[in-house]
């Protein structure tokens, strides 16, 4: 039990009232801000470069018990062997090693903990047990004073374990020695992860290993292609049937696709038609083919099928076409007592099968992306630096759960990055856990996002099903954001949306560094394409991706759900951000007001270049007429204008450029705004799940209002490309002929006339006094408003 509970009894009054500290002040309530914990035992400074082991936690200090054998026990009565445990009590703490049976010589190599701020006596005891005796089962104990236990700092050898003699209450001697090490230590010590705390002896069952901390790698994944060609000789059921509907279906696992229907309609049809799927090593599954044929319009008649073991398949790292191969069909039936036959049949498929290892397998969104590396290992680049974790604290946290009528909450962090995973030990009963954990990845591309979850644990009593870990929020780092070797540290709000709204659920304090190895490398990396270049070369399909995405999220949960201890699929899917491209009217809003927030820049241009045409400050356009007449009579200066001006506006924005790494804003997600039935629909399952009739009816109203409105702008900007379009398809003869009259004309006066004098004239005719301006519209827009378009021909 890694180490629980760190500071439980500081935390005892805000447990009671987990809000007690909360910031009263709204607008400030979900913002970033900046700490200065004493990182590294206070020897480290926020922009400290000289990294050490643990450098970015605060130290705690643990007293360390290692239980490793025990020799002579002796039995009961003299008869039959003894079940020996050792019995580690540290005044009201205390928890116990397994027991063998029939074992005289046992060996436990167990490793005991306790947060030294939490010892309330002097004195630990070890308490050698027998199993079988009843009533009184101690056969022999040790106390050793905590004041004489030394003290030991990594990188120092481990303490070596001593044999000791054991004493009876009495502190006499009886027969049988123990073998163990007691010492003083922080938890960058290597027996951290795996000790047990003596202050968690209430978690029983499975649950004592599910609050460890551990380090998950993620499966390896391959996109498996499956290029369908024909298929020969195939026996249909009804001989008689002219033109057969067959096609092709490829499952693994759970995952089924299918190939279109075969244009040629025989008993040797062709495809040449791909299927994807994202698979995972090692290969646990096999690929099972089959070709079907379509008797009615639900019911599908089996011709054949093969399975093919992944383990064989060719791994190619670039796109050059793989070797085909013929497979034998064979006729699966099942007998009425239940047996399965299979029959050989002389009909076979040609298909190439290959594990495209040049393509990055997606996981999560591109937006938050984590790594850009394909899979085949022999196309890796070298890291270009490493990246920093300290998991420091969580404060002000809400309460998850109840019990016996109090609020509790048992919270751990998630923490992915690449391939590789973390999960911090959980914290038992603290709405203000510590953990001080540190983690290191390897990086390989700068602009990649780091994300962080903290999950409340519900399974420390051993519960397999029907409970989840509940979500208590989460934060993203994104790494080109951050100055390389310094130090950040901050309090994350942690922010939850649900169907009934949006919650800050406490805060949490991370410490990062981001170093490079080489800063030419680093600036390199912003000229190459952010994914290996198959898929450019190659590029999938949307569909595809998506579907692929599913499957690879859908590999990756289960496969960590499969470790020990699990790595749930509800938490695994939260960092994932499964579903999180469904159907939103708050992510619609938010991205309408960011594309407004893009347009803002231009759309200011706009009014101060109308307010110049205008006149509305006669000085300001007096001016721009002169600059204008500079960049025509010297056009050589326009683009090296155009730079020193960006650069100085680059300069100027430097003063005020970001202090802190981006985090969760909620104005601009519109979470603050949100109305519950439109995040009541967000989170709705699909299909729905809404068995309100009239809800689903209210929707179905809402989307189509939408929907017109985007319908509406799409139909406008068709419109004026058709009418552009048909300036020369004649389909108004008088209008082209117009257009075609006006551009001779053109030509001609602009042949004759000097390019400087043309643009002259353009400018000064844009920005005329308003005296020379008419409120009408000018005549090319008039003229182009009159051209027809294909809305005549809709219904």
């Amino acid at each position: 039990m890694a180490n629980q509970n760190s500071n439980q009894n500081q935390n005892r009054s805000q447990n009671q009232n987990p809000n007690a500290n909360r910031n009263p002040n709204p607008e400030e309530d979900f913002n970033l801000r900046e700490t200065s914990p004493a990182l590294g035992g206070g020897r480290v400074s926020g922009n400290d470069r000289a990294g050490t082991a643990f450098d970015l936690v605060e130290e705690m200090h643990y007293l360390y018990v290692r239980v490793v054998k025990a020799k002579e026990v002796p039995a009961k009565d003299g008869n039959g062997g003894p079940s020996p445990f050792v019995e580690v009590k540290l005044g009201g703490f205390k928890s116990v090693t397994k027991h063998f049976t029939n074992v005289s010589n046992p060996e436990w190599n167990q490793v005991f903990s306790i947060l030294t701020g939490r010892i309330q006596v002097p004195l630990i005891e070890i308490l050698v047990k027998d199993k079988d005796r009843s009533g009184d089962d101690l056969v022999g104990m040790l106390v050793v004073d905590i004041t004489d236990v030394p003290k030991r700092v990594p990188p120092d050898s481990p303490l070596a374990p001593q044999w000791y003699r054991l004493e009876n209450a009495k502190r006499e001697r009886v027969t049988g020695e123990l073998m163990l090490a007691v010492w003083l230590g922080t938890q960058a010590d290597e027996a951290f992860p795996e000790a047990w705390q003596l202050d968690a002896s209430a978690i029983s069952g499975d649950g004592v290993t599910s609050i460890k901390s551990k380090v998950y790698l993620s499966p390896r994944l391959w996109y498996l292609r499956v290029n369908v060609i024909e298929a020969q000789e195939l026996q249909l059921c009804d001989k008689n049937k002219q033109q057969p509907e067959i096609f092709v279906k490829a499952c693994i696992g759970n995952m089924m696709l299918r190939t279109k229907i075969s244009q040629s309609r025989n008993v040797c049809p062709l495809w040449n038609e791909d299927l994807m799927f994202a698979v995972a090593e090692p290969f646990e599954e096999q690929l099972v083919v089959s070709v079907e044929a379509k008797i009615d319009p639900n019911k599908d008649e089996s011709l054949g099928k093969c399975m093919i073991p992944l383990q064989g398949v060719e791994k190619r790292l670039n796109f050059r076409p793989p070797l085909g191969r013929w497979y034998n069909l064979d006729k699966h039936t099942v007998s009425g007592d239940g047996k399965s036959n299979v029959t050989k049949l002389n009909s076979r498929i040609h298909l190439r099968i290959t594990l495209d290892g040049g393509y990055h397998v997606l996981d999560e969104l591109t937006h938050y992306i984590s790594d850009l590396r394909p899979t085949a290992k022999q196309l890796w680049k070298p890291p270009i630096g490493v990246l920093e974790l300290g998991i420091l604290n969580a404060k002000n946290l809400s309460s998850m759960k109840t019990k016996d009528g109090q609020g509790m909450t048992d919270a751990y962090c998630v923490a992915k990055y690449g391939p590789k995973w973390i999960r911090t030990r959980t914290i038992l009963n603290s709405f203000n856990p510590m953990w001080n954990e540190q983690y290191t990845w390897e990086v390989f591309d700068p602009c990649t996002v780091i994300t962080i979850g903290v999950f409340d644990n519900c399974h420390l009593q051993g519960q397999n099903g029907g409970v989840n870990d509940s979500r208590i929020g989460k934060v993203r780092i994104r790494l080109s954001t951050l100055e390389t070797d310094r130090v950040y540290t901050h309090l994350y709000p942690l922010i939850v949306l649900s169907p009934c709204g949006m919650k800050k659920m406490g805060e949490i304090q991370l410490a990062v560094r981001f170093s490079c190895c080489s800063l030419f490398d680093l600036l390199q990396m912003y000229s190459r394409p952010m994914l290996p270049n198959l898929h450019y070369l190659h590029p999938l399909t949307c569909h595809q991706i998506d579907s692929l995405r599913y499957q690879a999220t859908q590999i990756v949960s289960m496969r960590l759900s499969r470790a020990e201890p699990p790595l749930r699929k509800e938490a695994v899917e939260y960092m994932l951000d499964v579903g999180s491209n469904m159907w939103s009217i708050r992510r619609s809003k938010a991205n309408h007001y960011r594309i407004s927030g893009i347009l803002s820049g231009f759309i200011a241009f706009c009014k101060w270049f109308d307010q110049v045409c205008t006149w509305k400050n006669p000085f300001i356009t007096i001016l721009v007429h002169i600059f204008f007449l500079t960049l025509v009579c010297f056009p050589w200066m326009i683009l090296s204008t155009i730079f020193i001006y960006i650069f100085l506006i680059g300069t100027w924005n430097y003063r005020g450029r970001p202090r802190h790494p981006p985090h969760m804003d909620i104005r601009l997600c519109q979470a603050d705004t949100a109305h519950n039935d439109e995040l009541d629909e967000e989170f709705d399952t699909f299909p729905t799940s809404q068995k309100n009739n009239e809800v689903v009816k209210m929707r179905y109203d809402r989307l189509r209002v939408v929907a017109s409105r985007v319908q509406t702008v799409a139909g406008d900007l068709a419109t004026q490309g058709e009418r552009f379009y048909n300036l020369l398809s004649w389909r108004d003869p008088r209008a082209t002929a117009l257009f075609l009259i006006f551009c001779l004309i053109a030509s001609i006066v602009l042949y004759v006339t000097p390019p400087k004098a043309v643009v002259i004239i353009i400018g000064f005719y844009a920005m005329r006094h308003p005296r020379f301006r008419d409120r009408l519209p000018c005549y090319p827009i008039s003229f182009l408003r009159r051209l027809p378009a294909r809305t005549d021909s809709l219904l």
